[in-house]
Formats: C-alpha cells, structure tokens, sequence
C-alpha cells in the first residue's frame, strides 16, 4: 500500500471515529477526531463540514463553521449531507428559517433522505396545503390534503411489498 493510500485511509479512520463521536453525542471529542482528519487530508468537502459543524458547536464560531460548511457545500454540491450540516449549524445557533432553506436544498438533491426526514419531523414541519391559493382549514384543501396522505401511504405499502417481494 502506497504511502498516499496509507494517509488517506488514517483520515477517513479520524472521520469515521468522529462522525460516531457526534453521533453518540460527544462534541469535544468528534471535533478533535474531525481536527486529525482535516489536518491528513485538507482537500476532502465531507472532512472540513462536520469538522465545521462541530467547531461551530463546540466552540460557538458560527462565522467560521458556516464558512468552512459552505465551501464543503461549494465543492460537493451534490451531497445532501452538507446541508444538513449547515442546517444543524443554523438550528444549534436558533436561525430555524435558515435551516429549513437548507434542508430543502439537500431534501431537493435526495427527496428520500431519511436523516433530513427525520430533522424536518422534529421541526415539526407540515406539507404545503394542495391548493395554496386556499387557507390550510378549507374544505378543499381539507378533502384533497386526505386523499393525498391516503394515496401517498398507499403507494409507499406497495412499494414496500414489491420490495420484500
């Protein structure tokens, strides 16, 4: 194994760690882990956002980590995990609106990301009301928000079953 190989594999070892690290809570010490990985490998967008993501919670530098998240963000536009990370960010420091623009972005980029899913339930969110020209509470939108959940939960069994099958 190449020496190259050999550095890259320590840091994606250092990202792994921390990204259990934060997973089970431990801020502190996943930010350090994201340290060691950030100073093996500085070209990696994955790395240099949940090392920005916890130096911003740890450490309270919302101008830095939000910087470092961007220009991860800026690199691997295509990942949704790093706008999850920039809506953590924002949702750690209160700026709720900023998150939601966030997760939508990466929700757009992989409507079936369950841990975007699973933030946006914890904020509560509801689906936009079928006719958006219509208050939320009118009738319509009442009777066509229900058959809409109900064909929706419909398709998902199906999938499901087709899936098993």
């Amino acid at each position: 194994m190449g020496e190259a190989s050999a550095w890259k594999s320590t840091s994606q070892q250092h990202f792994a760690e921390g990204r259990a690290l934060l997973e089970e809570g431990k801020l502190e010490e996943a930010l350090e882990e994201f340290e060691r990985a950030r100073a093996e490998d500085q070209s990696s967008a994955r790395i240099r956002s949940y090392y920005g993501l916890c130096l911003g919670i740890v450490e309270r530098r919302f101008d830095r980590a939000m910087e470092l998240c961007q220009s991860a963000a800026k690199q691997e536009f295509f990942n949704p995990d790093l706008y999850l990370n920039m809506a953590r960010l924002n949702l750690a420091f209160g700026f709720t609106s900023e998150a939601l623009r966030y997760l939508r972005r990466g929700k757009m980029i992989d409507p079936a990301n369950a841990d975007i899913e699973a933030v946006m339930q914890e904020l509560g969110l509801r689906v936009s009301p079928v006719l958006v020209f219509l208050p939320r509470r009118h009738v319509l939108n009442r009777w066509l928000g229900n058959a809409r959940h109900f064909f929706l939960r419909r398709f998902e069994v199906n999938e499901r079953e087709s899936a098993a099958a």
